[in-house]
């Protein structure tokens, strides 16, 4: 957990141009090293480290545009994800992805996918691919609460359900499409768990701040999965700590809904708990380690080359004769 929020914190300061979300200098370089969106996962940390707990290298993954944590979480290298998002040689995708298009098959992580709602049916694919080949490995679908009302989310559950395939659907439900509270746009109270019940996919909803309580509700459905009991959905109800993206003040948000999820902090709730148990300085030293690795990753970063000009012409599709291979 204090890994992605060590990763988000520093991206979002380069994305800034070395500037912190609350305003405070954190580098003495003004450039911007993060070009383009960055849709940061702030807040929603206890979802993808309590669900990845519970999943082998063999499992795979897909994420959303928000999806930082989740492959940091599935043991995605910090520092190839940091040169990706800085535009360097050394990312994920040779430094022309950027933030949505992160991907690492040799840990299960299938990709990041800017189109809401669009990782769910490449997950259920995947399924279906593990399940023809007899594999003993499962398939997680990330999802945002915005991608309820999106055809992909029906048509997934519905081709899992169907196919009796071994699939977790997980809705980070944090309560806002962009800038819009995701309620006045969607029917139905929990939508998420309603609308997998409809097509007779078991769901479970849990509090998504409390990584305890996540790791707990995932476990039991991945070992039902993992079972040949079929799909299953975890609705986890979180909060986005950010706006929707990184430059984003987030104003349209009532400043005392803001105050009450800050002192919800997934982070802070999970230090406690490990206080309470006379672990405080070990989670300080979890965090430090954390911090430090993360700052290792952006100055690697920083000092990678760029992309070579010709590399603009590699892993273009090739759609008919005379096009660019």
């Amino acid at each position: 957990m204090v890994r992605i929020r060590a990763f988000e914190d520093a991206a979002e300061a380069a994305s800034q141009g070395g500037v912190s979300w609350g305003g405070a200098a954190t580098d003495k370089v003004a450039e911007v090293l993060v070009k383009g969106p960055l849709h940061l996962s702030t807040g929603q940390e206890a979802v993808a480290a309590g669900v990845c707990a519970h999943l082998g290298h063999a499992d795979l993954l897909t994420s959303t545009h928000r999806g930082h944590g989740h492959t940091l979480a599935k043991g995605a290298d910090p520092a190839r994800m940091m040169c990706e998002l800085f535009g360097k040689a050394g990312g994920y995708n040779g430094g022309k992805g950027g933030s949505m298009h992160i991907a690492d098959f040799s840990v299960g992580m299938l990709g990041a996918n800017g189109v809401v709602a669009d990782g769910l049916p490449i997950a259920v694919g995947a399924a279906h691919a593990l399940k023809i080949q007899g594999l003993d490995a499962i398939a997680v679908a990330f999802v945002g609460d915005g991608a309820l009302n999106r055809g992909p989310f029906f048509e997934a559950l519905n081709w899992a359900k169907v196919y009796h395939l071994p699939v977790l659907f997980v809705c980070e439900d944090n309560r806002i499409s962009a800038t819009t509270p995701s309620a006045a746009m969607t029917a139905g109270e929990n939508a998420a768990s309603r609308r997998a019940e409809a097509m007779d996919i078991p769901a479970l909803r849990v509090d998504g701040n409390d990584v305890q309580a996540v790791s707990e509700a995932a476990g039991r459905l991945v070992a039902e999965i993992r079972s040949g009991q079929g799909p299953r959905l975890l609705h986890a109800i979180t909060y986005r700590l950010k706006g929707h993206v990184s430059v984003d003040p987030a104003s349209y948000r009532d400043p005392l809904e803001v105050q009450a999820a800050l002192e919800n902090d997934p982070i802070t709730l999970a230090r406690d708990k490990l206080a309470t148990r006379g672990l405080a300085r070990e989670a300080e030293g979890i965090e430090r380690q954390a911090r430090d690795e993360i700052a290792a990753a952006v100055a690697t970063a920083r000092s990678a080359p760029a992309p070579e000009a010709a590399s603009a012409y590699t892993d273009v599709l090739t759609v008919g004769e005379g096009m660019w291979q």
